[in-house]
């Protein structure tokens, strides 16, 4: 398998394990299967938008949402948006679902939820049906991720 992600995951001399989804998965528990994970060790990777032509990834655990309200704090602003799909793939070469800060058109700041620290998580590979298991810390480091607590529990 080639492409942008494992290309920059090659470069970056990071370990990880290519994981294929066999079937189309539809929910967070269904990729989590998919990937013989816990749904906390599904990542979603968040396009957020800081202002025009400024975007950053959010890494957040598959059984957690984004805290608005801590992120606008830890970035030091009051406004934040998530941007429709096409402005996302404008900012990041990848579709919705498959979005990874590896091998992004920019390199975008990433803020990482504190809860990845210490466990070994899987990402979007930047296609559909692929994804990465890599160990959380050593992905932090390379993608020199501020840690923070920015994400609450996902409503019932």
């Amino acid at each position: 398998m080639t492409g942008p992600a494992i290309t920059a995951l090659d470069s970056a001399g990071l370990a990880y394990r290519v994981v294929r989804h066999t079937t189309p998965v539809a929910s967070l528990a269904e990729a989590a299967a998919a990937r013989g994970v816990e749904v906390q060790d599904v990542v979603k990777t968040i396009v957020v938008r800081r202002g025009d032509a400024d975007f950053l990834f959010v890494l957040v655990p598959g059984d957690r949402v984004i805290s608005w309200p801590k992120l606008r704090a830890l970035l030091g602003v009051s406004r934040l948006s998530m941007p429709d799909a096409a402005i996302a793939k404008d900012a990041t070469g990848y579709e919705r679902g498959t979005i990874t800060p590896f091998g992004s058109t920019t390199a975008w700041p990433v803020i990482a939820d504190e809860r990845l620290v210490g466990r070994t998580i899987t990402l979007g590979a930047g296609e559909h049906g692929i994804a990465v298991a890599v160990d959380a810390d050593a992905t932090v480091t390379t993608l020199d991720a501020t840690v923070a607590d920015i994400s609450d529990p996902e409503g019932p």
